[in-house]
């Protein structure tokens, strides 16, 4: 798999040193490349007690980039999920700690604890007080003697950051940091596993399954459970927490690295609909596991001293802050949008043909989204297969038995429901197809009138590898049948694939070599549309 990095030996020193070169000056490193990874506050004087975490790299933003007043004094940070070694802990502990103090927040994972345990060691040797807690919040394996550590460490590096910042004392510090180690309790689920640069990708999860449990490095989870819906995997990690979930629950949701932000929003919607916890921080990447397409969720049963500094602002851009969990504010719309609800009427043969057509359409989404990907951004049969089941819906408040109220229904309903232009497109032709039945033309000249509408509008005409293609000789031969209709449509519609450069749409962006020979899907569309009629009128 390609990545954007230069050599692998440097990675993990080239993003460090982007992190530095756009904090403003806030942050400063050790010398001690390649080695010694060590990234601090560069206004760090000392005089209070310093926050020491870090492990292996590719968990970002943690651990460098929660680094700052309010959080961590230092991150230290070793390879690709490799544990910094004893002497990288040493430096970062003797560079930020005075007098007051250093505590380690170190994950449970062997590396960590040996190598930041026996660098405490040796730094009390030299006369530092250090205390080191040891975050092992994952709840996946429950019989597990010694649980991983994985995103519920951002609630103690957040807590005792605050506490630190106000000049609490190292025992203060220290106990806070204890108390909610014995709270806090997180679990992921993910559909792929990690790239770990330089190696072969791992796909142990199989299409239509989903890990849940697996570590942030990769490691694999407890079991692999069916996946179908963001809410039902939602509500698989929520039956894991909710035993823990006593009083005032805060939650991190963190996205595990690829999962996309409207994902993490889906997600984010199905844990509140649970009503699990009243405060969220979050969605967004803090704990990664570099690429991975997953998400965990963290939850604490806080204190009103542990919520005060959850919420304590912080200038970090990693850090998304502390929100309470509301219902969505809805406000009617203004005046004069509120859509006009037309007349129901019954007319079973119209409503048996729209829903034939819709079925139709719903049963091609995967076809016309792959024929789109050629031209497009490969949407037009989902586009298309939600306005359908839309329009099914409403078919009973439709005006079924008269055309001059269908059509400018038809309209309304698809500009609602059927996004980018297609619904504009789609509104404009049944409107104008609408006025012109009003006015007494016929079914066929009021479709002629309607496409003559949306060409006068859009721009668009025959031969500019559009939809327009295949409705505009159809609807001309609409006179002699239907079945004369859906051969022109058919004509029509192969035709675009010999139109190399597109006029008009988002296919004029396209390579010609990309259009060459694919059917434009607009224009498939119809065509299918009216092979659909044809047979359902039974010619």
């Amino acid at each position: 798999m390609a990545q954007f990095i230069n050599a692998k030996e440097d990675l993990v020193t080239e993003a460090i040193d982007g992190v530095l070169a756009t904090s403003g000056g806030a942050l400063s490193r050790l010398d001690g490349y390649p080695h010694i990874k060590v990234v601090f506050r560069s206004d760090w004087d000392k005089s209070r007690v310093a926050l020491v975490s870090g492990g292996g790299s590719g968990h970002e933003p943690a651990h460098a980039g929660f680094v700052g007043p309010g959080m961590l004094t230092a991150a230290v940070c070793g390879e690709v999920f490799a544990s910094p070694s004893v002497e990288a802990v040493l430096a970062g502990i003797l560079a930020v700690t005075g007098d007051a103090g250093c505590l380690l927040i170190v994950k449970n994972y062997t590396g960590d604890r040996l190598n930041f345990g026996l660098a405490a060691e040796r730094a009390r040797a030299l006369g530092r007080k250090v205390e080191m807690v040891v975050v092992d919040d994952d709840i996946a394996l429950p019989d597990l003697p010694q649980p991983r550590g994985v995103a519920g460490t951002l609630f103690v590096h957040k807590i005792t950051g605050a506490m630190a910042e106000a000049g609490a004392d190292l025992a203060s510090v220290t106990r806070a940091a204890r108390e909610v180690i014995g709270k806090v309790a997180s679990i992921g689920m993910s559909l792929d596993t990690c790239t770990i640069p330089g190696s072969h990708k791992e796909n142990r999860i199989g299409a239509g399954k989903a890990e849940l449990g697996l570590g942030i490095h990769g490691e694999p989870g407890v079991e692999q459970v069916d996946f179908s819906t963001a809410m039902g995997a939602m509500a698989t990690v929520v039956e894991k927490l909710r035993d823990h979930a006593t009083g005032e629950v805060v939650a991190i949701v963190n996205n595990l690295g690829s999962t996309t932000p409207l994902e993490m929003s889906v997600l984010t919607h199905a844990l509140t609909e649970t009503g699990l916890v009243g405060q969220i921080i979050g969605p967004a990447p803090l704990m990664t596991s570099l690429d991975m397409h997953g998400f965990s969720v963290s939850i604490l049963a806080v204190t009103a001293e542990e919520q005060a500094a959850l919420a304590a602002p912080v200038s970090l851009p990693a850090w998304p802050g502390l929100v309470p969990v509301t219902a969505p504010r809805v406000v009617a719309l203004p005046d004069g949008l509120t859509p006009i609800e037309p007349i129901p009427s019954i007319n079973e043969r119209t409503r048996a043909i729209i829903e034939k057509v819709a079925d139709l359409l719903i049963s091609a989404e995967g076809a016309l989204n792959g024929l789109d990907a050629k031209s497009g951004d490969g949407d037009t049969g989902s586009t298309l297969a939600t306005a359908s089941r839309a329009l099914k819906s409403s078919l009973d408040r439709m005006p079924l038995a008269d055309l001059t109220q269908l059509f400018p229904a038809l309209g309304n309903e698809l500009s609602q429901t059927m996004g980018g232009s297609s619904g504009v497109i789609l509104a404009i032709f049944f409107n104008a197809a609408g006025d012109a039945c009003a006015n007494g033309a016929s079914v066929q000249r009021a479709l002629v009138e309607g496409l003559e509408r949306v060409s006068q509008v859009g721009g668009a005409k025959v031969g500019d590898r559009t939809m327009i293609d295949a409705l505009a000789p159809a609807l001309a031969a609409l006179p002699e049948g239907i079945a004369a209709a859906a051969d022109a449509a058919r004509a029509g519609a192969d035709s675009t694939a010999g139109i190399h450069r597109a006029k008009a749409g988002r296919a004029a962006y396209v390579p010609e070599e990309n259009l060459r020979g694919h059917n434009d899907p607009g224009a498939e569309a119809v065509a299918l549309l009216f092979d659909a009629l044809a047979k359902e009128m039974g010619i």
